[in-house]
């Protein structure tokens, strides 16, 4: 496909392919296949332009690991609330949290950033873990879930 015949997309959507690429590459690939060169190819743009909107390998597999944390959170709240509802129980909260963090391949993400060493990209994961269960503390819930 030529340049001129490539879809001008909004930087919102731009990133958002991006990001469903990277996605698709951790699920298939694991997380080394996540490079700017991969997922630029995957979703037919430049390297320059992942760098534009990532800063780099680094800031990617950080918005990466934001967007996991955003799914893989509303996953587990959900879990939460219909256990709340008396609709669940604390094992059905524990298996959603598993699920979603094998679903998203949050694990391996997880994993591959620690090795690299690029610590500061698990912050969303952790600031996600922690919101979680200061959801699960809410005043007035006194199951013991958050244990």
């Amino acid at each position: 496909m030529s340049l001129l015949q490539r879809k001008r997309l909004s930087p919102q959507q731009s990133r958002s392919a991006a990001l469903e690429a990277a996605r698709a590459l951790l699920m298939e690939e694991g997380a080394a296949a996540v490079t700017l060169q991969s997922v630029a190819k995957r979703v037919g743009r430049t390297h320059a332009n992942l760098l534009h909107h990532f800063g780099s390998a680094a800031g990617l597999q950080q918005a990466l690991a934001e967007d996991i944390a955003r799914t893989v959170a509303a996953s587990i709240e959900e879990a939460i609330q219909q256990r709340r509802e008396g609709h669940g129980t604390e094992r059905d909260v524990i298996n959603a949290m598993f699920d979603a963090f094998r679903r998203e391949g949050a694990g391996e993400l997880i994993g591959w950033i620690a090795l690299t060493r690029q610590r500061e990209a698990l912050e969303p994961i952790v600031q996600t873990i922690e919101r979680i269960i200061r959801v699960m503390r809410a005043l007035g819930d006194e199951r013991p879930v958050d244990r």
